[in-house]
């Protein structure tokens, strides 16, 4: 399990490495970028997610912008309420299609070769 967590403090020790604000110390992120951060952190979980459901699933995403995520939330309304260590809940829109590579016994019994499978996850 993707845990936003996680990928917030990996992305501000990031941001840590590389910032240099005016006014600021070398390396340190000023308050006001915080929120920057978080919006990046939530966007990359989301993202993670569905690609990890999708594996799960023995599913692989699709190419170009077939394969995009759509958040049906609006991600700044997410990050607003997120709180550092939460989890925050979300519903997303993506497509997927049978992989023989990746597959689990479960998707091969349910799934065709090359067939697009609408799989609703539900991540909180």
């Amino acid at each position: 399990e993707l845990r936003l967590k996680k990928v917030r403090t990996t992305t501000e020790k990031e941001a840590s490495r590389k910032a240099n604000f005016p006014g600021f110390r070398k390396g340190q992120v000023p308050p006001y970028a915080q929120p920057q951060i978080t919006g990046f952190a939530v966007q990359e979980a989301i993202i993670k997610t569905c690609e990890q459901s999708l594996e799960a699933y023995g599913l692989e995403s699709l190419s170009g912008s077939a394969g995009e995520v759509t958040v049906n939330e609006d991600v700044k309304d997410i990050c607003k309420g997120y709180k550092v260590g939460t989890d925050v809940s979300f519903t997303a829109t993506y497509m997927g299609k049978f992989d023989a590579n990746i597959h689990t016994e479960s998707a091969t019994e349910e799934a065709e070769d090359d067939s697009v499978v609408d799989v609703e996850v539900v991540a909180e």
